[in-house]
């Protein structure tokens, strides 16, 4: 079949008619009215040559006179990518002969540099796409434009967003004009308002309400190309899904709906991309659980943990309209960034979240059930910390001995399926409820020490003076798992040549085969295999199963060749300075306070004995986490071996639950496929909003005159670890990716503690997430690295080798300029 009409285009056949027509078809089966036309399907185009007589002969058809020639790809036009402008439009085509070379200029684009590119960043460079190419009758405009039925900047699904201009759209469409600009309420144009641009009210509304038809008939929100001719008529040129909009949290109705608030909380523990369906499911039950094991009953655990688009909310709204403790939720929230700060000021002033009693029976995150689970925990844990800071050596003994305790706990081998699944939802019981919680108070000491200290400094303090005071913290388990691997690194020298001219993922596939030299690798593997990238997702793979980050690591610890720049040279510089620090903090102190500088430097001095054991508690934790996983694998190699899934892994892609009705029988091979491609759509997605309001909207995207102002060539974010450090960007979103030399400026989304053993060469670390006490910028601290973190969109806004210094103490990024082949050596 070499043409299809628009309106005899059935749901399915897109790889026929590609994504364009294939919208155009379900617009005019939604009864909107489209301009008459007719597809060239890609059965031509695979075929290699126009078919003249068929093409001509629809032409005829449809009258002949200006048509409009459209690029249909069987990409374009998706839910999960739009192609917008990146294939070939020609308008106002006369003739047969005009025909087509339109025709072969839409056939060409699809292999233009600029489709190919968009491609290759949404994930589809392996695909084989056709062109289709939609013909329809010209409409003579008298204004013309774009609609997007939710607002593509905050998100707000309320909000109707037009841009128009007189004639014809394509000023809109390409940026070449300057249009009118209209953002509607749900409730349309106020008929009070003056009227401005090419638009009347009255023509707002009729665009508004075919917005909200396409947009039911289609199944989300839509980009709308649309025109009024002459005669008043409007017709619809197009409808694509907005492919950007960040996903509404669950059960939320964005327009009759209370409104609620969402803060986003998975980044404080790497989980950036996108946590698979049974890491939530296994971290909701583990929270569930814990929580009543405190006290706190279980229905409260679903706002400690809301999952939106594969990424880890909790609800705020219960604290923004408390009338007691409204007002402490913006700095409550600081150590997530000043931006989200600003956002949840903003969310107070928005009279939709005026305080009020909490409502009796609401499942909400309510300051009364954290009120109980304070009350349940911390009495003990305020007496366990004041007992470590008394005697730190016996509480770091005693926390150390709690990790050698679950390491010794023996495995069980079910030979059942369910009985495997069962077992994994209760692995973690035992040691989140000992051994972890008893290796807390050391911690809670040492941030006790901390805050204390810094308390009786006020007004004495600078600028990241305190932080100074924390690098080279001995006994963080997470910094000598990064210096073991610089043993290895020496080890390895031998083998450097193989090590930097192979990929690491060639070298991770070579050490699974036997094939490498044996330079320690193996012995490091057997006690940290268990970590890796977003590790308390059971669904990520960790160092055992793929050691390619860890490869990653070693290529930028061989590349060291200057000894003072050697990973342990470092550490031990960081903790001199950091002695020097705290003695001069204290000395300074002496000069006016000296009962408090005396005191405050004997709480630092202890915080400096405890304050490693940071990563502790969560090292632990990963020994039953990666226990969970091996049972949740092998029930899942069950389960593909009697055919209900396609493979073992594919278990993550179910819930717990799920999993254990497969292994009752149910087949969950077509849910894994449709939970796989929504995976792999989301982990494309490069911002998350870091807070997030049920109708949609991003408050971080909200205009804030209060911002300060730094000029354009500086980024600013949130300090994290003193310093200054100058050199050029590497850009990195997975540690396997890493490609870096000695003194690079790391760029991230966001880091964990599999990330750290990058940091060992690194000049600076600048993040878009974070916070102060997370894992990441607590060991760039311990490493002396300076660290800017919470910088919105860093990772986009900054570009590969630009030269850029790292302000850790002002928490400032100034962009200098690109990098020159010179900086970079030989």
């Amino acid at each position: 079949m070499d043409t299809v009409d628009l309106a005899d285009i059935v749901p399915g056949t897109t790889p026929l008619v590609g994504g364009k027509a294939s919208g155009l078809g379900a617009l005019l089966r939604a009864g909107e009215r489209v301009p008459e036309g007719f597809c060239l399907t890609t059965e031509a185009y695979r075929a290699g040559a126009v078919p003249e007589r068929a093409l001509l002969a629809a032409y005829e058809r449809l009258g002949g006179g200006p048509v409009a020639v459209r690029s249909s790809a069987t990409a374009e036009d998706l839910p999960g990518a739009s192609f917008a402008g990146q294939q070939d439009t020609v308008l106002g085509v006369v003739g047969g002969d005009a025909l087509l070379a339109a025709v072969r200029r839409c056939w060409a684009s699809l292999s233009g540099e600029r489709a190919v590119a968009y491609r290759a960043a949404q994930g589809l460079a392996d695909e084989d796409p056709a062109m289709a190419v939609v013909v329809q009758r010209m409409v003579e405009p008298v204004a013309a434009g774009v609609m997007f039925t939710a607002n593509p900047l905050t998100g707000n699904r309320t909000q109707t967003v037009v841009d128009a201009v007189p004639g014809l759209g394509t000023g809109v469409v390409d940026g070449a004009a300057e249009t009118d600009h209209y953002v509607l309420p749900w409730e349309g144009p106020d008929p009070g308002q003056p009227e401005h641009g090419c638009l009347s009210a009255a023509r707002l509304r009729e665009l508004q309400q075919a917005g909200r038809r396409v947009q039911r008939a289609l199944g989300g929100p839509q980009d709308v190309e649309f025109a009024w001719d002459a005669e008043g008529t409007l017709w619809l040129l197009q409808s694509r899904p907005v492919t950007t909009l960040f996903p509404l949290p669950p059960g939320t109705d964005p327009v009759h709906g209370e409104p609620r608030l969402y803060l986003e909380v998975g980044h404080m523990q790497g989980l950036r991309r996108p946590v698979t369906p049974m890491g939530v499911s296994v971290l909701r039950e583990t929270t569930r659980r814990w929580l009543g094991i405190v006290g706190v009953e279980a229905t409260a655990a679903d706002p400690f943990l809301v999952e939106i688009g594969g990424r880890l909310f909790t609800d705020l709204t219960g604290f923004v309209r408390s009338p007691r403790l409204r007002s402490r939720v913006p700095e409550a929230v600081r150590v997530y960034g000043p931006a989200v700060a600003r956002g949840v000021r903003r969310v107070l002033d928005d009279p939709r979240f005026a305080p009020r009693p909490a409502r009796p029976g609401r499942r909400a995150l309510s300051p009364a059930a954290t009120a109980r689970l304070l009350l349940a925990v911390l009495p003990a844990s305020l007496l366990g910390a004041l007992r470590a800071l008394a005697r730190p050596a016996a509480a770091r003994e005693r926390a150390f001995r709690e990790l050698e305790r679950v390491r010794r706990q023996p495995r069980s081998e079910p030979g059942d399926p369910a009985e495997r699944i069962r077992r994994a939802a209760g692995l973690q019981d035992a040691t989140l409820t000992g051994p972890m919680m008893r290796s807390l108070p050391p911690l809670w000491a040492a941030l006790l020490a901390q805050g204390v200290a810094g308390g009786l400094l006020r007004g004495i303090l600078r600028p990241g003076e305190l932080n100074a005071t924390l690098r080279g913290m001995p006994h963080n388990v997470t910094t000598r798992m990064d210096l073991e691997l610089w043993d290895v690194a020496v080890a390895a020298r031998p083998h450097r040549e193989l090590l930097l001219g192979t990929g690491p993922d060639e070298l991770a596939a070579r050490f699974a085969r036997g094939e490498l030299p044996e330079f320690g690798l193996t012995a490091f593997l057997a006690r940290y295999g268990i970590r890796g990238s977003a590790e308390i997702d059971v669904g990520s793979p960790r160092w055992a199963d793929d050691p390619t980050p860890v490869f990653a690591a070693l290529a930028g610890y061989l590349r060291v060749d200057d000894p003072e720049q050697a990973p342990p040279a470092r550490f031990a510089r960081a903790a001199v300075e950091a002695e020097a620090a705290l003695a001069g903090l204290v000395e300074r102190a002496a000069r006016t306070r000296p009962l408090r500088a005396r005191l405050a430097g004997t709480l630092l001095r202890r915080g400096r004995e405890l304050a490693g054991l940071r990563e502790l508690p969560k090292f632990l934790w990963l020994t039953p986490l990666a226990e969970v996983r091996r049972q949740l694998l092998a029930a899942g190699a069950a389960l593909a071996g009697r055919g209900l899934l396609e493979r073992p892994e594919d278990i993550m892609f179910l819930t717990l639950d799920e999993a254990l009705g497969a292994a009752r029988g149910a087949d969950r091979r077509a849910v894994v496929a449709g939970r796989r491609r929504e995976h792999d759509r989301e982990a494309r997605r490069r911002q998350v909003p870091g807070l997030l309001l049920s109708d949609g909207t991003d408050p971080m995207t909200l205009p804030d005159d209060g911002a300060p102002e730094h000029g354009p060539d500086v980024l600013v974010g949130q300090p994290a670890a003193t310093g200054v450090a100058t050199g050029p960007v590497r850009i990195v979103h997975h540690p396997s990716e890493a490609r870096l030399e000695p003194g690079d400026i790391l760029v991230a989304p966001t880091t964990d503690p599999g990330w750290t053993p990058l940091f060992l060469t690194l000049g600076g670390l600048v993040t878009e997430t974070g916070s102060p006490i997370a894992h990441g910028p607590t060991v760039a601290r311990e490493y002396g690295i300076p660290a800017v973190i919470c910088v919105p969109g860093a990772t986009t806004r900054l570009t590969e080798g630009q030269v850029v210094t790292v302000d850790g103490a002002a928490g400032l990024v100034r962009v200098h300029g690109a990098e020159s082949p010179a900086d970079r050596g030989p």
